[in-house]
Parts: C-alpha cells; sequence; structure tokens
C-alpha cells in the first residue's frame, strides 16, 4: 500500500508538467487519482462518500453566484476598474490590487475574492507575463488573508475547530504575521510588476461570460474540492505517522506537500489542542506559504488559473521559486 500511495502521490506532483491531458484536465486528472488513493488506503466509507458529495457544496454555490452576480453588473463594474485604472499609478494600483484583495478575503471568503480577482483582471489589458505574475501574488495575498478568520477558507474552520478556539483566535495568533505578509506582497507586485504602456493604453473589448461557462466553472471547482478531499483522505495513512509529534521546524517545511494537497485535510492531521503557539503558526504558515506554490494548492489558484487559462508550467515558473524563497525566508526569521 505505501508504494502504491507514493507512486501516486508522485503522479500528483509530476503529472501536470509531463502529461498534457492531466494539464489541461487538472480536476479530472486530480478526481481521478484521489479515488485510486482512497480505495489504495481502503479508506473508502459511507462517511467519506457523504463528505465527498457534500463538502463542495457550499464552495460551488459561492462560486456560481458570484459569478451570477458579476455577469449582472459586469458593465457597471468593468467601468470602474477601468477609471481606477486610469486614474491611478500603475505600479500602485497593481500593490493596491494584492493587498486588498488579500485583507478582504478572510470576510468575503478566499472563493469570492478570487472570482473578483479573475473580474479585475479580466478587465485590465495587462501583457500576459504581467498578468500571471499578479494573479500569483494575488493568490498568495488571498491564501494568507482568509486564514485571520473561519469565514475565511476551510483551512482557518478546521483548525479553528479543531484547537476549540473562540472567531479571532487565528487573527490573534497570525494576525500580524499576515498583514505583514499582504503588504509586503502588496509592495513587491508594485516594484517588480509594471505593465508596458502600449499594453496598457490599449482599449479592451470586456465581452460578457456566457451562462455556460459560469456552470462549467462551478462544476469544475465542485470536481476539484471533491478531489482534494479524496486525495486527502487516501493519503492520511501515509503522512499522519510521518507527520505526528514531530518539531515545528520539520513539520515546517514538510507542510511543502500543501502545494498539491489540500492544506485544510493536513491542518486534520496536523493539528492539536495539546500543541503551542509557536507549534500552531510554523504548521499553519508552513501550510498557507507553499499552498501557492501551484495551482492544485488552494481553491483560488484553481479558480484563477482556470478562468485565465495558465498552465500548470506558467504558474510554476514564477510561483515555486517564489514561495520556496518566502518558505526559507519566514523559517529564518521566524520559526528558528
Amino acid at each position: 500500500m505505501t508504494l502504491l500511495l507514493l507512486m501516486l502521490l508522485g503522479a500528483v506532483l509530476l503529472g501536470p508538467f509531463i502529461w498534457s491531458f492531466a494539464e489541461r484536465q487538472l480536476e479530472v486528472y486530480l478526481f481521478v487519482l484521489g479515488c485510486v488513493a482512497v480505495f489504495a488506503a481502503n479508506s473508502w466509507n459511507i462517511e467519506l462518500f457523504h463528505t465527498v458529495m457534500t463538502d463542495p457544496l457550499g464552495i460551488t454555490l459561492a462560486v456560481f453566484l458570484a459569478g451570477c452576480l458579476f455577469r449582472i453588473f459586469q458593465k457597471s463594474f468593468n467601468e470602474t476598474i477601468a477609471f481606477a485604472d486610469r486614474l491611478i499609478p500603475s505600479r500602485l494600483f497593481v500593490a493596491l490590487i494584492v493587498i486588498c484583495i488579500g485583507l478582504v478575503s478572510s470576510i468575503i471568503t478566499a472563493i469570492i475574492a478570487a472570482i473578483l480577482l479573475v473580474s479585475i483582471i479580466s478587465v485590465l489589458n495587462f501583457d500576459r507575463r504581467t498578468q500571471i505574475r499578479l494573479v500569483i501574488l494575488s493568490c498568495y495575498s488571498i491564501g494568507l488573508g482568509a486564514v485571520l478568520t473561519p469565514l475565511g477558507e476551510p483551512l482557518s474552520t478546521i483548525a479553528t475547530s479543531r484547537l476549540n478556539e473562540s472567531f479571532f483566535y487565528l487573527f490573534n495568533l497570525l494576525g500580524s504575521d499576515v498583514i505583514i505578509a499582504i503588504f509586503a506582497l502588496g509592495i513587491l507586485a508594485g516594484l517588480v510588476i509594471s505593465p508596458h504602456p502600449h499594453k496598457r493604453n490599449k482599449k479592451k473589448i470586456s465581452q460578457r461570460e456566457t451562462w455556460n461557462a459560469i456552470i462549467t466553472r462551478s462544476l469544475k471547482v465542485y470536481l476539484f474540492v471533491m478531489a482534494l478531499t479524496l486525495l486527502g483522505s487516501g493519503f492520511e495513512p501515509l503522512l499522519s505517522p510521518l507527520l505526528e509529534g514531530k518539531s515545528p521546524a520539520f513539520l515546517y517545511w514538510a507542510n511543502t506537500i500543501s502545494a498539491v494537497l489540500d492544506n485544510a485535510t493536513l491542518a486534520s492531521i496536523e493539528i492539536s489542542p495539546s500543541m503551542d503557539e509557536s507549534t500552531i503558526r510554523a504548521i499553519l504558515m508552513g501550510l498557507l506559504i507553499s499552498g501557492g506554490m501551484l495551482i492544485p494548492g488552494n481553491i483560488p489558484n484553481i479558480i484563477a488559473a482556470g478562468k485565465l487559462s495558465i498552465t500548470s508550467k506558467e504558474w510554476a515558473r514564477f510561483g515555486f521559486p517564489f514561495g520556496l524563497l518566502v518558505m526559507v525566508i519566514y523559517f529564518f526569521v521566524f520559526v528558528i
């Protein structure tokens, strides 16, 4: 069983980079691997079936409703973003996008923040390289900001529940780290991302999204969340013995696996009320930072990449080395 699960984990990591079908149909690919992993680990039961079928419903409904609202109010929204784009200097505007989208994600949820980000990017006529870098930095910001309240994302919900803590526990524990990181991401975006003037001044014709596209994206999100749940359950027998009782530094680096697995599932395996706050902080920050490295690492990643047709290779080319650099910096500044 262990060998098969290791092979499946390798397929999850490498498949999207070496097989074009896995890259184009990432949700289907991960879903199939998730099903195989669950059967290989002998983890299939009625409770898991119920979880797999029901857990994605809330996120899928949020994605669908947000898509409907943006379609209805698209003209007014586009005009507002276009006006701000003309009024605000490009570097400042880019920085504000990254900072604001991260700060509000814990209130409006990471899913809605990702859809809002996609809608903003779709209006702006940025060149491809600028667009990809802005999306990746913004998704890092969303992933970090959403953890501050149990409303933001499944990770924060599970962590708060597992620790039996109050609504603002994670804000008190991680607030300073996360807010500093979000502003740092915004400043970095303003420094390294500058749309070319001739691209920026072109008038972009924004077409209204079709109902078929909205429904298709919602179904893809449903399938993707199902896949993450299956992968988490399937790999739990492999990962749980490796992670249980380990030091904060070990758990921090071990959580780079969150780049391809659901960070909420990993949090449910690792976090215990008996842990001290430094260990909990190391676990959560490791999950949050590594979650931005690759597309499967976070729900906002898959929404933004799917809508804007960003491939796994394009994401990894910038997202992985950037995330690794942030992991190293945070480790030496805060963990050790």
